[in-house]
């Protein structure tokens, strides 16, 4: 398995099983439909443990823009292979969200409240407003990335460090973390490929009664944890 490979079957893992639970609470007559905030953190945690697991020993398992770039700023990851990273884990998100939506597709065809059908492939804010919500997916992506510089550890020898399958569960446990304490105001995206990859594919799909796809917000859930990472980065320089 190349590492490009490993980026795009761990992001698309982590976005069937993560927007996979957001279909499960959200749609009409899932089995899980109403269950609520608690589940769907659960999930998303699970999703990134599963994920990371799974890949890690192929590419790093950064399977997210936002930790790929703050590890290149840190020197533990090459700059010559952050664009091929990106698009690996966007092309994952989008074929993750593509299987989402066969999965629950009788499920999509009995609901009609658009906002529920976004939120299956999409982040969305509670309260619009777009400095608070932008902060809020600085601050998000800043602990995710700031907890995944330090998991990593330090660079030996020269070479670039990356996450292994035995850190899974402490990634996991520090999105769980991040999803239950932070996550109320924008859905914490926390991931650029995470929102943008399943927007474009909510776009594309043939959805009954689907709506828009909420441009307007869609760069935030992109810049936010871009800055995000960038800033845990600096400060985890800064720390030496």
């Amino acid at each position: 398995m190349t590492p490009f490979i490993g980026e795009f079957i761990g992001t698309a893992l982590l976005i069937l099983l993560g927007n996979g639970v957001v279909a499960n609470a959200s749609l009409n007559k899932a089995l899980g439909e109403g269950s609520g905030w608690m589940v769907i953190t659960l999930g998303w945690a699970i999703a990134v443990f599963i994920a990371v697991f799974v890949v890690a020993p192929y590419s790093g398992a950064h399977v997210n823009p936002a930790v790929t770039i703050g590890l290149a700023l840190c020197g533990k990851f090459a700059w010559s292979k952050v664009a091929t990273y990106i698009a690996a884990q966007m092309a994952g998100a989008i074929f993750g969200a593509s299987l989402v939506w066969i999965h629950y597709r009788e499920h999509y065809k009995t609901t009609e409240d658009q906002g529920k059908i976004l939120g299956t492939f999409s982040t969305g804010p509670a309260i619009p407003s777009t400095f608070s919500n932008l902060i809020s997916e600085v601050i998000g992506t800043f602990v995710l990335v700031f907890a995944v510089l330090y998991i990593t550890g330090p660079t030996v020898g020269g070479q670039s460090a990356s996450l292994g399958s035995l850190d899974a569960l402490p990634v996991a446990l520090v999105v769980l973390g991040i999803g239950l304490s932070l996550g109320g105001t924008t859905g914490y995206a926390i991931n650029p490929a995470r929102d943008l990859g399943p927007r474009i594919a909510h776009a594309f799909l043939p959805i009954n009664k689907k709506g828009d796809s909420n441009w307007g917000y869609a760069w935030i859930p992109v810049v936010g944890p871009i800055i995000g990472g960038a800033l845990a980065a600096g400060v985890y320089l800064g720390l030496g």
